[in-house]
């Protein structure tokens, strides 16, 4: 989904929550930090990211619509705290004390670092692997680096070595 086919109500709601949280910060901070680029070209199941350098928030327009307000209020906050720690305190933790602190006490939001969103209409296809205790679902590219034996990975749980699922 591009942004010429995002409803402009849908981007106008993302720009008053952004400008919301931003005019907060700035009195809070005591800054005058202007408004980022948004963009809606983030792909894959990654709800938004924070390109530092750039001062620009890239949103994830198809789970944008299918999750409305609710991805509004969670992902635009959670990228903005990104932009805002960086500009106050360089580069640090990604999900550190600074990003949370910037979360709860200067936006007034929980510090949550990952989404609970349905990613299976962006979800690419998988490929199924085994270890010995249970089965695993594996992008495209990590099933890719497995067969040009480029990589191999092991389960979190119980360590043995994922292989291919017997068909």
């Amino acid at each position: 989904m591009t942004t010429r086919h995002l409803p402009i109500s849908i981007q106008q709601a993302v720009m008053r929550c952004l400008r919301h949280y931003l005019a907060m910060a700035n009195c809070h901070l005591k800054t005058e930090y202007l408004e980022p680029k948004v963009t809606y070209r983030q792909r894959g199941t990654t709800a938004g990211t924070a390109h530092l350098a750039q001062w620009e928030i890239r949103l994830n327009a198809v789970l944008l619509v299918e999750n409305g307000q609710q991805f509004i209020d969670d992902v635009v906050p959670h990228e903005l705290a990104h932009l805002l720690v960086y500009r106050q305190f360089g580069r640090v933790s990604p999900h550190g004390s600074e990003w949370q602190w910037m979360m709860e006490k200067v936006l007034g939001v929980s510090a949550t670092r990952t989404h609970c969103f349905n990613v299976l209409s962006v979800q690419g296809k998988t490929f199924t692997y085994t270890c010995h205790c249970q089965t695993h679902q594996l992008t495209i590219r990590r099933h890719n680096k497995i067969i040009r034996q480029e990589s191999e990975y092991r389960c979190k749980r119980c360590g043995s070595l994922l292989k291919p699922a017997e068909t």
